[in-house]
């Protein structure tokens, strides 16, 4: 059989044959989907066939399936290993079909001992806590890590028991979004080891630590303001699957090759070099043009969230709704604060999007000069894709309805 698809408890010698080369693992395209391992000889391209295919988020237009070897993952691994306090316990409470789940299985097959696997599909800080817990005493003297997205770390924080336990993790990655500088200063609070991270499919997950890249990694600035990533962790490029099976490198520009036979990630990311310490300043893609103004959401939703936090802001996402006059408008979602930010929460919540801009602009925020959110809209939760990034796209079509409910009634 060229193919088949895998249980999750067949996926830790599924990976070590993937990195001998007598197979390759496919990662589904979805959440829902099954890993799927593939006979070698259905690589029809140049050299060694690839250890692992996976599909990026399509967060910038269709997704794209990108082809991994043995080495750059390898390479990824140990380099996390070296970043942090060597081989230990991992939890797995991401998705496996994305690469920053993928990378806990792998981690943890190269330690030596499975992951503590969420048992719910469903994040909560409950079953965080109770697979924490789990992990904590089966590791003993062993180093144990998790990786975590924002908004998972959002609601750990908003939960006792869950951010004691993540307190007396090793060290926690948190990546696959923007960070805000107020998220991090509440894990500091609660004593919690946060590691910032900052890569993608492409370079087989997160290949820059605290803003210092890996060894062997180079993280380069263009012209444009666009950061490039080269190294031993950058994808071999992309493939496209036929339906028989056959896997066939596709041409890129997004992947090259340097002059020194580097591989190099060039990505859609806007970034700074200050002393070799990268910070990520946003996407090309995410700029939103108001009245002639380039607004950058991410500098927006960083800027503001630290104060807004005071006022039982939770989360917030900065996004746009179509208008006459500035072509598109600024707006926010928030996410309302549970817990011991409940009561000021709910001083926003009578607040018509109007008024609750007003206010909420009013304080001192230390965003004097930038274009802020003319409307902003509580919701239950902020749009993102299944991995835990903001998705711009539901975002906007999420405000846009919104604001059009709010234009059929007699709201102030």
């Amino acid at each position: 059989m060229d193919t088949r698809e895998l249980r999750t408890d067949e996926l830790p010698e599924a990976i070590d044959r993937a990195l001998d080369a007598r197979s390759i693992l496919i990662l589904p395209s979805s959440r829902t989907g099954t890993v799927t391992e593939a006979a070698p000889h259905l690589w029809t391209g140049p050299g060694p066939c690839p250890a692992l295919i996976l599909h990026t988020s399509g967060s910038t237009g269709t997704a794209k399936a990108v082809a991994l070897s043995p080495e750059a993952l390898t390479a990824s691994a140990r380099a996390t290993e070296d970043s942090l306090s060597g081989p230990g316990d991992w939890h797995l409470c991401l998705p496996v079909n994305h690469i920053a789940g993928f990378q806990v299985e792998l981690r943890a097959r190269l330690a030596g001992r499975a992951p503590v696997r969420a048992t719910s599909a469903k994040f909560s800080s409950a079953s965080f806590a109770s697979a924490v817990d789990e992990l904590l005493e089966r590791a003993g003297a062993r180093p144990t890590y998790t990786s975590l997205v924002p908004t998972q770390l959002h609601r750990i924080l908003e939960d006792d028991r869950a951010s004691d336990l993540a307190a007396k993790i090793s060290h926690i990655l948190l990546g696959g979004a923007a960070i805000s500088p107020a998220l991090l200063e509440r894990a500091d609070a609660a004593g919690l080891s946060i590691v910032r991270t900052y890569g993608m499919s492409e370079t087989a997950g997160g290949c820059v630590y605290d803003g210092v890249p890996f060894d062997g990694v180079d993280v380069t600035i263009t012209e444009a303001g666009t950061i490039d990533l080269a190294g031993p962790v950058v994808a071999d490029g992309y493939v496209e699957i036929s339906p028989a099976g056959a896997i066939a490198p596709v041409e890129s520009t997004t992947l090259t090759t340097d002059g020194d036979g580097r591989r190099v990630m060039h990505t859609s990311d806007l970034g700074r070099l200050d002393d070799g310490v990268l910070t990520v300043l946003g996407r090309v893609d995410d700029i939103i043009i108001s009245g002639g103004t380039n607004v950058s959401p991410h500098a927006l939703e960083t800027g503001l969230l630290p104060r807004w936090q005071q006022e039982g802001v939770a989360e917030v996402l900065v996004t746009w709704v179509p208008d006459e006059e500035w072509g598109k408008r600024i707006v926010a979602l928030v996410r309302l604060a549970g817990g011991e930010a409940a009561e000021a929460a709910s001083r926003l919540a009578g607040h018509s999007p109007r008024a609750l801009a007003e206010h909420l602009n009013s304080l001192d925020h230390g965003m004097d000069g930038y274009l802020l959110p003319h409307l902003v809209f509580p919701v239950d939760e902020i749009p993102n894709r299944s991995i835990g990034k903001p998705d711009r796209r539901a975002a906007a079509d999420l405000a846009a309805h919104l604001a059009a409910d709010r234009t059929k009634c007699p709201c102030p």
